[in-house]
């Protein structure tokens, strides 16, 4: 048996179960989970539609750099979003499609750590509990990066010592952020790939909420935009992911990619090859059409404006929040311990929300989460707003 398995956390929503075991909630109102950020918008059609239309693709085992149309299509979804040069990405050298981004996450910690080497690998506190899970697995130690109200909720690069630096061989970068929604701009990300390049890590952006954003005339920068601008047009120890899951609401597609640095995906390739994970056919080709079209992504974006408006409408009066610039969650501080909160107000009002502590691992300066909640507001408007109407019915009746 793997000893590091010994060493995983219980997963959030395995700790939520645990503090609602004895909660009893009211019967007489539905329950709303504001807890789990899965998109409750519908797919839209013509992905649906794709991946039925091209079913008789199962007769023949896929490849598992995926078609060439599939990784043509997110080159130049890249290129296009991000502002890139033109032919900076080969389809052929720089993409590869992935089963959604969780298990690439995990995977490409076990692809480059070298255990041999005292390695750590560093991430954003709170977090996306893989990062946690990948680097232990793969034998390295994860630092943790606390992002709170004194930073802007971002992780501060230059407080980390050189000597830490030194030790990284992987960082795991979150923007926009998951839970928060900040943006970590283009300046920070360029200090962080002379980092890397100095110190010889590998960046691996997750961004997959990137197109889930308030001001159009504003999208969030990349890990690849921010390389690209300083001339690192290979790409050097950058590699990014994102998925169709929040994007295009099509989280039981598993359909995402990673691109960036041609010899980390070729490394990428190798291990995927024994690993076992090709895309199927029929997903590949709903990926492409997906990639290949904005309407639905600007008509999503519009969905979320409209459910931000109004639950803040509704709980700003009582909790300190304020619409972040990106992602679908709410990240407020409550006024009682996060937990306590959480279970009461399943308890009260039949509304789920996950205590911020478990998202989080304990620092020396605490742990970040504490006293935070994350509400993702993915269910249907009029839930939203029933849910934020309870909300702000269960503060009002504490002390």
């Amino acid at each position: 048996m793997n000893p590091n398995l010994s060493r995983l956390h219980p997963y959030p929503f395995e700790r939520l179960a645990q503090l609602f075991a004895e909660v009893t909630p009211p019967s007489q109102l539905e329950t709303i989970r504001l807890s789990i950020g899965e998109p409750r918008h519908p797919t839209p059609g013509f992905i649906s539609e794709a991946v039925i239309e091209h079913l008789h693709g199962l007769s023949a085992y896929p490849a598992t750099r995926g078609s060439e149309a599939l990784r043509a299509a997110v080159c130049d979804w890249l290129t296009r979003r991000f502002g890139l040069p033109e032919g900076s990405l080969d389809p052929r050298r720089h993409a590869l499609p992935v089963n959604g981004t969780r298990e690439a996450l995990f995977a490409i910690a076990q692809c480059l750590v070298d255990p041999g080497r005292r390695p750590l690998v560093l991430m954003p506190n709170p977090f996306y509990q893989i990062y946690e899970g990948a680097a232990l697995l793969a034998g390295a130690e994860p630092v943790f990066l606390d992002t709170g109200a004194d930073n802007a909720y971002l992780p501060d690069f230059d407080a980390v010592s050189e000597q830490l630096w030194e030790h990284c061989q992987l960082i795991y970068v979150c923007s926009p952020g998951n839970p928060s929604g900040r943006v970590i701009g283009l300046e920070s990300l360029q200090g962080l790939i002379e980092r890397a390049l100095r110190h010889d890590f590998v960046i691996v952006a997750d961004e997959c909420y990137s197109e889930i954003y308030q001001d159009e005339s504003t999208p969030p920068p990349g890990l690849l935009q921010a390389a690209a601008a300083m001339g690192n047009t290979d790409y050097r120890n950058c590699l990014v992911m994102h998925s169709l899951s929040k994007r295009s609401n099509a989280p039981g597609l598993r359909s995402g990619f990673v691109a960036g640095d041609a010899g980390l995906i070729e490394s990428f390739y190798r291990y995927r090859t024994y690993h076992g994970c090709a895309m199927p056919p029929a997903t590949q080709a709903a990926s492409v059409r997906a990639w290949q079209d904005e309407a639905h992504v600007r008509d999503n974006r519009r969905l979320y404006r409209e459910k931000f408006a109004a639950v803040t409408d509704i709980l700003a009066p009582l909790l300190p929040l304020e619409t972040p610039p990106a992602g679908f969650y709410l990240w407020p501080r409550v006024p009682i311990d996060d937990q306590d909160f959480a279970r009461r107000l399943y308890q009260q009002q039949n509304v789920v929300v996950l205590p911020g502590s478990y998202l989080s691992r304990d620092t020396a300066d605490g742990n970040p989460g504490r006293d935070h909640v994350r509400l993702a507001l993915v269910a249907p408007l009029d839930e939203c707003v029933e849910a934020a109407h309870r909300i702000r019915t269960f503060i009002e009746t504490l002390d």
